[in-house]
């Protein structure tokens, strides 16, 4: 009778582990003097991989089980959401304003947080548009604390980007006569001066693109972008008159790129140029031709696959 018992609680222990390791599991942590908040899921045995969201200013966590929902199985894995982002931004606004250094002190000092939390050597770091520019940071100071980094959509030399994507649809809008794209277009400046010029050029660029904003959904893109604006403006045009060809030509980590070959908003075509003359002990590029700026979640199976049977099995 004992040993049905035993056998009974070790079943339920081993349920009950099981299922702890499937959770998500949020914790908040003190990053630059503010409470920031990660959500994990995975064995706790596995590797650590943290991905920085895009925006800035917009969590992935919601979303996270669309794009690492086959990572779980063979990483522990880390979603952040940034100051004055989602959870984090719910909890506590910045206590001090956003400035480019201070998001990539934020990024430093939680990752030695999660190895000390998880008892790691080093992480898997994973970046996302925006994110990508965190990434690159840690790559230059701190690559002794990555076992890897990888680029979706980076962020280059945006300012280029940028003006890239403003010619091709400033010729777009007079090959069709569209006057009235012509007449907003006029308006922007590279870097943006305003939130109205950000609108114009993403207004416009998803139209290009086949999915233009709907009339009862303009009010509230350019309320948001207003809003973003007045915290994230000045750290985005700091961060886009970055250029990685100049300030980044070599790192001492593995390196990884995945692009979208119809993403004009971070144009693939300089996420390429770079690539071939990045300088690294190990590098790879992965190009999906159907794919645009939100390669990650478009084409998470396949980026799964490779994280898993290229970039983990290959170290």
């Amino acid at each position: 009778m004992k040993k049905i018992h035993f056998a009974i609680l070790l079943i339920v222990f081993v349920a009950n582990k099981s299922f702890t390791q499937t959770q998500t599991h949020y914790d908040t942590l003190s990053v630059g003097k503010i409470k920031q908040v990660i959500s994990y899921k995975g064995k706790q045995t596995s590797p650590l991989i943290l991905f920085l969201h895009g925006g800035p200013g917009s969590s992935r966590m919601n979303q996270a089980e669309k794009f690492t929902n086959k990572l779980e199985d063979h990483f522990l894995v880390v979603q952040w959401d940034q100051r004055d982002a989602g959870r984090t931004l719910a909890l506590n606004k910045s206590s001090e304003p956003i400035t480019l250094e201070l998001m990539e002190n934020d990024t430093y000092e939680l990752v030695k947080l999660l190895l000390k939390k998880f008892n790691k050597q080093k992480i898997y770091l994973a970046g996302e548009s925006w994110g990508t520019v965190l990434g690159f940071y840690m790559t230059q100071k701190h690559p002794d604390l990555l076992n890897a980094y990888l680029a979706f959509s980076p962020v280059i030399d945006q300012s280029k980007s940028e003006q890239m994507l403003l010619d091709k649809l400033k010729a777009d809008a007079k090959e069709k006569h569209n006057t009235a794209a012509e007449k907003e277009l006029k308006t922007v400046k590279i870097p943006f001066e305003n939130y109205e010029q950000i609108f114009y050029s993403r207004k416009w660029m998803f139209h290009y693109d086949g999915q233009p904003f709907a009339d009862k959904d303009t009010t509230v893109v350019k309320e948001y972008l207003k809003s973003w604006s007045d915290t994230w403006m000045p750290t985005w045009n700091k961060a886009i008159k970055q250029n990685l060809f100049k300030d980044l030509p070599s790192v001492k980590c593995p390196v990884y790129f995945f692009i979208g070959e119809k993403d004009l908003q971070t144009n693939f075509t300089i996420a390429e140029q770079y690539f071939e003359k990045l300088k690294a002990p190990k590098k790879k590029i992965f190009l999906f031709k159907d794919a645009g700026h939100s390669v990650l979640t478009e084409k998470s199976e396949e980026v799964q696959k490779i994280i898993i049977d290229e970039i983990l099995k290959g170290s």
